[in-house]
């Protein structure tokens, strides 16, 4: 211990010797913001923030009498066989609803067991708001869902299963959500499951609506209200598609209304009963729920997205959506800044050429000021290789941004991508599937799956707000780690992707004006660009089907000496000046989940006002999320 103690002191002396008071304060400051508050369990994080007292709930109810705008809201509940205590608990969940304008639309599908009709006529013949349809045969979930739908007259459809629980309040986060956003069509909540002895456990903390991520994915799932006119206008449930019947319906109304108006409550207000034989416990207990969402997004893909196939993504229950190549393939302007270092470079050029499967590209090398013999030894064997190679000259201070858009506006390429001279590839396919989302009408940047050369991750797609500006979610976690309910395997729409390995329209490039020259100079540069090109109107995507190995920094080395940290303090201001209120509102990561790590643990506080001080929901942070390809 005394040794230990000896060596943190002469530690800490060094700091102060090298790097002066300011660095010895900076270090301090960095170390203490690296050190998070250890993470809870969600059973003391929901009795700290997710439990209402008496009196909260009677400040919830004056709240819903005061409500101006008070549509009736229809529940939509298929039964069959369901058991006693889990139907009794579903429709009680209901009964204590805090917003009492609704209706609850039941359709018994031919249950045998004699508790199933005693049940709902007791609870009919209790409150006459309780509707039931006797179904004289079994045909299965979509067709007893349609029959319900037929006993409602309310203008929004909330969908229940028979043996699920809704919160007291969910109905009015809804509603005020609704009323704060009149021209939804779509809103969905957060949810968690719930066993037996009634624990509730794995909570889905839900990004703000991403066509991409729900292509791979239907999160939407609980609790989710439709307006009854765009059920009914794409004809309701389809048989056929039992198991993923209502992820078929939202398919075809996003279809019709498109995806612009689809609002998130980020609270938890469903409770999906995880029993054995239910999908709460995981699709793969309903194998036929897969195959009738892979047919529903194969028809989706058939209206709404040309040439396009789905498959399952690779280990998992989720699914793939490949799109095709512009024909001929556009060409592709790859801009690689460089300073010396010739193996670091000759490593990422030879696998590069080696291991690339699109043909269409030229390679700009920006040199910054090499002065190294093997350097320029290997700009000439290179450049004689292959003639889609070149070398532009820039020797000025290192200027990461300044260099890029000097290469952009040589380049000849439809698309722009850049990348670190650090970086190796390891997936033939990965300009294939970069391109191939980037061709995408609405697209604007595409980010790669980054791992460091020890397999761990280094870039799933940036999260804004970590360490006050932007952080790499999961970064250091193992290369097949899932993520959070799958985000690591799953193609999905983020705020901003790193720079490293980047890919844009050159076009788009030119649109927002490239990156900052002038206060990004080095650092959160590709932050930025990523969110003009958002701000623009263009969404920005990761996927992890573009595999590439990035060993970060060897060719520039860390920010130590006291110009670097001043750069780099004054780059943090700049973010924080230009994006403040932006960086602390990414739509893409719940505000349920930590900003002070990289982990997607649980927000301690979250990042919302307490339920009973303010309104239930959100309005949608960015209403142009994605549009619709013609």
């Amino acid at each position: 211990m005394l040794a230990r103690t000896r060596w943190f002191v002469g530690a800490l002396l060094g700091i102060w010797r090298r790097e002066g008071l300011g660095g010895f304060v900076l270090r301090v400051k960095l170390r203490l913001r690296s050190r998070p508050r250890a993470a809870i369990g969600y059973a003391t994080w929901l009795r700290r923030y997710d439990t209402l007292s008496a009196a909260d709930l009677a400040r919830l109810a004056e709240r819903s009498a005061a409500l101006a705008h008070r549509p009736l809201v229809s529940i939509v509940m298929p039964v069959y066989e369901t058991p006693e205590n889990h139907l009794r608990e579903a429709i009680a969940s209901v009964r204590s609803q805090i917003y009492d304008r609704w209706e609850l639309c039941i359709a018994d599908d031919a249950s045998r067991a004699p508790h199933v009709r005693k049940v709902l006529e007791a609870e009919a013949a209790a409150d006459p708001r309780i509707k039931i349809v006797w179904r004289r045969e079994n045909g299965h979930i979509a067709r007893a869902s349609n029959d319900a739908l037929a006993l409602a007259t309310g203008e929004w459809i909330a969908l229940l299963d028979h043996d699920d629980i809704l919160r007291p309040h969910a109905l009015l986060c809804m509603v005020e959500a609704i009323g704060r956003n009149r021209d939804a069509e779509i809103l969905y909540s957060d949810e968690d499951k719930i066993d037996e002895g009634g624990r509730r456990f794995d909570p889905y903390f839900k990004p703000d609506f991403s066509l991409d991520l729900f292509l791979s994915q239907n999160y939407l799932n609980h609790l989710t209200l439709h307006r009854r006119a765009n059920i009914e206008a794409v004809g309701g449930w389809r048989p056929g598609f039992e198991g993923s019947q209502d992820y078929d319906l939202t398919l075809r109304i996003l279809d019709r209304v498109g995806t612009e108006r689809v609002v998130h409550v980020p609270r938890v207000l469903y409770h999906w009963r995880a029993t054995p034989g239910s999908t709460a416990l995981g699709t793969h207990e309903k194998s036929y729920a897969v195959d009738a969402a892979l047919r529903a997004l194969q028809h989706y893909a058939d209206r709404r997205l040309p040439g396009a196939t789905v498959t399952l993504a690779p280990a998992t229950p989720y699914y793939r959506v490949t799109y095709p190549l512009p024909a001929p393939p556009p060409l592709v302007s790859i801009i690689i800044p460089t300073r010396d270092g010739a193996p670091i470079l000759d490593r990422c050029l030879s696998s590069l050429f080696d291991r690339t499967d699109y043909g269409a590209l030229e390679v700009i090398i920006v040199d910054n000021g090499s002065t190294e013999p093997d350097t320029a030894a290997l700009f000439e064997r290179w450049c004689a290789r292959d003639d889609r190679i070149r070398v532009l000259r820039d020797p000025r201070p290192f200027n990461y941004s300044a260099l890029n858009n000097l290469a952009a506006r040589e380049a000849r390429g439809r698309f722009l991508c850049l990348m670190n001279n650090d970086i190796e590839i390891l997936d033939p396919a990965w300009l294939t599937e970069m391109v191939s989302l980037a061709a995408r009408p609405g697209t604007g940047c595409v980010g790669a799956k980054l791992l460091y050369p020890n397999r761990a991750i280094q870039h799933a797609g940036v999260v804004l707000g970590i360490g006050g500006v932007a952080g790499h979610g999961y970064k250091g976690a193992p290369e097949h780690h899932p993520g959070y309910f799958g985000s690591l395997k799953l193609r999905r729409t983020v705020s901003a992707v790193t720079g490293a390995c980047l890919v844009v329209g050159a076009s788009i490039f030119r649109e927002v004006g490239g990156l900052d020259e002038e206060k990004l100079a080095v650092a959160f540069n590709d932050v930025d660009f990523c969110l003009k090109v958002r701000e623009a109107g263009y969404r920005n995507v990761w996927t992890p089907f573009a595999c590439l190995l990035h060993h970060e920094s060897l060719s520039r080395g860390a920010d130590t000496t006291p110009e670097k940290r001043a750069r780099f303090e004054a780059e943090v201001a700049a973010m924080r000046q230009r994006w403040g209120p932006v960086l602390d509102a990414d739509p893409f990561y719940s505000p349920n989940l930590t900003l002070e790590h990289e982990t997607y643990d649980l927000a301690v506080p979250p990042r919302l006002p307490p339920l009973a001080e303010a309104a239930g929901g959100k309005a949608p942070r960015d209403r142009r999320v994605e549009p619709l390809p013609d």
